[in-house]
């Protein structure tokens, strides 16, 4: 079902997260940062420029390889596969669409090999889900613009090297949204709170604000007022991103229930023999396939140039609640010990549920759905 170049990219994959991510998975989450020998090693192996043309020094991945990357690096280590997820869409993926050809030399390129990890800044405060209520303001100042305003829950907010900015054009409202390109070293870009969390502590998750923060007008993304169609650009490969992760951890948390089941006796039989927990990993790993397929689907519907923007919806929703599922019932499998923190199945239920929540709540991906229904 696989072309060679996708197994390749595939294995590649699964072997980085066995050898690299699992072992330091638990280290990463208790200090709540990834060694830059990680990022080194992910830009080496072009996991941080996937669908990124070559002319740009990317990868030129199909969208089915890039599913299967992901899922493999969320096997290993759920936080670090969240930063690769946005660093390749929405971050590379908007610039690659609708970068000039100074901000693809100039940010997309070094992107793609790595040099920096990019963020996504577009939630704020009162704008999560309605994204058109944004309140951040850019102000022309003759061919620059100054920006004020701040976001909430920005991945990688305090790591990245640059970050792709959304805000209204002054006095022109949810009409004059728009996308601007920021190094974050830039004198007004103030990392506000390192937000504490039950999940994916590794991946840093940030409170931001920006004071008079100025940037030249070329640093501007598309059109004045094009932002918010930008945003939703990334709608369908984000969510697809999103759904592969599901699967990546609740794939690896399957695979140590299984383990587990397999060795752990319990009235004289190996638990797997008891019919309880037979059928309880069996329901399991049928949610976990039918989760992997509308993942695939939903990639290959994306290469093949189709509007897929159901399909990787109906992918995030069901892959994330499935994935929380499985995840639990995987712990189940392990009694008490499942929930100690010296198994790494706890740091997995916890680093899962928020799959539910960002690049679109559950909620908002059933009114994408159920909008098609009647249209």
């Amino acid at each position: 079902m696989f072309t060679e170049e996708q197994r390749l990219i595939a294995d590649t994959a699964t072997a980085f997260a066995r050898n690299m991510l699992a072992p330091g998975a638990e280290r990463r989450d208790r200090a709540k940062s990834i060694e830059p020998d990680v990022f080194r090693e992910m830009a080496a192996l072009g996991f941080l420029g996937m669908t990124v043309p070559t002319e740009f020094d990317g990868v030129g991945a199909d969208y089915v390889s890039y599913a299967l990357a992901l899922m493999a690096v969320a096997a290993g280590d759920g936080a670090v596969s969240t930063i690769m997820s946005v660093h390749n869409a929405p971050f590379t993926a908007i610039l690659d669409r609708f970068g000039s050809e100074m901000q693809k030399e100039t940010v997309l390129r070094p992107a793609a090999q790595g040099k920096f990890i990019g963020a996504f800044a577009l939630t704020e405060s009162n704008a999560g889900s309605d994204a058109s209520a944004l309140r951040s303001i850019a102000r022309r100042k003759g061919d620059r613009y100054v920006i004020n305003g701040s976001k909430e829950f920005i991945t990688s907010g305090k790591i990245a090297g640059w970050t792709i900015l959304f805000a209204s054009i002054e006095g022109k409202g949810k009409t004059g949204i728009t996308a601007f390109m920021v190094p974050t070293h830039t004198k007004g870009y103030v990392v506000a709170k390192v937000e504490e969390k039950l999940g994916q502590r590794a991946s840093d998750t940030c409170s931001l604000r920006f004071e008079d923060l100025e940037i030249p007008e070329d640093y501007r993304i598309g059109e004045e007022g094009e932002g918010y169609r930008i945003a939703l650009s990334s709608l369908e490969t984000g969510r697809i991103g999103i759904a592969a992760q599901s699967v990546g951890m609740a794939q690896s948390a399957l695979n140590l229930a299984i383990e587990y089941a397999k060795e752990r006796t319990s009235f004289g039989k190996r638990l797997v023999e008891h019919q309880a927990i037979a059928f309880r990993l069996a329901e399991l790993r049928t949610h976990l396939e039918a989760a992997r397929q509308l993942v695939l689907h939903a990639a290959r519907l994306k290469d093949s140039g189709e509007p897929c923007l159901n399909e990787a919806s109906m992918a995030k929703l069901f892959a994330s609640e499935a994935a929380e599922k499985i995840v639990s019932g995987a712990l189940q499998t392990f009694g008490g010990y499942g929930y100690m923190a010296d198994f790494a199945i706890e740091r997995i239920y916890r680093d899962v549920r928020v799959c539910q929540i960002y690049e679109g709540t559950s909620e908002i991906q059933k009114i994408i759905i159920a909008r098609s229904l009647v249209n």
